[in-house]
């Protein structure tokens, strides 16, 4: 049986002088915690923002310290010991709530630190109003390695957290009155990440990813959004976009490239320019605000033929047998050519090409609510869901039901060598 030393708040304990430890933090997951880590040089401050590990980058420079598992209710680094620069003096593990809740509604929050030494246990038990808190630290001492458990809390959430290390965090929507403060000349510059709409999802698409074992996975990602009349609402509310944003979180997490590629389809179809995450804003009402008659794509159902030109683009244009490409379709329904849709599925399921359907609101979906039997095809190619509101399904739940085919597609596609 490992040795195990549980710490009291403040308390130090040496580790191993090299190596590799592993940092397990745990909570009850009745509660939705962002853990970092900083790691930090003699001055306290990281050397750049690449020192920063969190779920939008998991390891730093060196691959010193990696964030292994990120999970709703477990966080779990690695930190080899031997790999880590000189210049970082100690590396400290924190986390932060959203919005106002406070660390008091926080239970089960644990620091377990594993070696070939044993098991080091530190649980925070005393955190009250405090919106972020620095964990615990691995730190240098002397010509070895400690651990000390922390527990010291910042009231104002990430950004004091990170300012305390020399990050600032901008502000998603920065007001244009704002003024940078003026900084003495020998003050060190202060290293910026912005964590915008489209980061906070993508750490809900690496859990997924995760739990559907293809986080290593790169794939060309695609969207088509259903632009016939019946759609106007849709749109005009902003729920395209909000459908939008959640996609392009899975491209910024899976494409080879971080693009997303995008068609609208009406009575006829229209490529749309493909977009990076930090391009999201108003995507949609700068590409195609709404559904109209005239001068637009129709009031119609087409699917054919946006069908036909997403084909064309990967395997025609652009074909790679070492990549695969996953299409996500929303249509709010109105469809008939099933012979035709039928006909396109059986004949690309010889593509490194997987189909996921999307059917928002209670509506005629024809073929798609028939792809689990749909017969004809070299492997099954395509998945169907419906939802009555998009925006009511959380991200979580969304993801997973966007995830659960196309693992069982990628490893058929691999087994019939339509992926190399």
């Amino acid at each position: 049986m490992s040795k195990i030393l549980t710490l009291p708040k403040g308390a130090n304990t040496l580790l191993p002088e090299a190596g590799t430890v592993t940092v397990e933090i745990h909570w009850h997951a009745s509660s939705e915690l962002d853990i970092s880590a900083f790691l930090v040089g003699a001055d306290s401050k990281v050397p750049s923002d690449d020192y920063m590990i969190f779920y939008n980058q998991p390891v730093d420079p060196e691959n010193s310290v990696c964030l292994q598992t990120n999970e709703k209710n477990k966080a779990v680094f690695t930190v080899n010991l031997d790999k880590l620069s000189p210049s970082i003096e100690k590396c400290s593990f924190t986390a932060t709530l959203e919005g106002n809740t406070t660390f008091s509604s926080v239970q089960g929050l644990t620091i377990i630190v594993k070696s070939d030494q044993g098991e080091v246990h530190y649980e925070v038990n005393d955190a009250a109003e405090e919106r972020a808190l620095v964990l615990a630290e691995v730190y240098r001492y002397q010509s070895k390695f400690k651990f000390r458990a922390i527990g010291r809390g910042f009231n104002g959430g990430l950004k004091p957290l990170a300012e305390s290390f020399g990050v600032e965090v901008e502000e998603e929507e920065p007001s244009s009155s704002q003024q940078a403060k003026p900084q003495p000349e020998a003050e060190r510059p202060v290293q910026k990440i912005s964590l915008t709409k489209i980061d906070l999802l993508k750490k809900k698409v690496a859990i997924s990813l995760e739990k559907k074992k293809i986080q290593q996975v790169k794939a060309r990602v695609a969207v088509v959004f259903d632009a016939s009349g019946s759609m106007a609402g849709l749109y005009s509310k902003g729920t395209v976009q909000r459908a939008f944003e959640r996609v392009l979180a899975v491209a910024a997490c899976m494409d080879d490239n971080g693009e997303l590629d995008v068609w609208f389809f009406a009575s006829k179809f229209m490529r749309a320019a493909s977009v990076r995450e930090h391009d999201f804003e108003d995507y949609v009402q700068r590409t195609y605000p709404r559904p109209k008659m005239f001068g637009g794509l129709g009031v119609g159902n087409n699917e054919p033929a946006v069908m036909h030109d997403v084909i064309k683009k990967y395997t025609k244009e652009e074909p790679r047998d070492d990549m695969p490409t996953y299409v996500i379709f929303f249509s709010d329904g109105g469809i008939f050519e099933d012979k035709k849709i039928s006909n396109i599925l059986i004949d690309s399921s010889k593509q490194n090409l997987f189909w996921q359907f999307v059917g928002i609101g209670n509506a005629k979906y024809g073929i798609l609510q028939k792809l689990d039997t749909l017969p004809g095809r070299f492997i099954d190619n395509a998945g169907f869901f419906s939802l009555d509101d998009l925006d009511q399904i959380d991200d979580e739940e969304l993801y997973n039901r966007l995830l659960h085919e196309f693992p069982v597609w990628l490893s058929a596609a691999k087994a019939h060598g339509l992926l190399k």
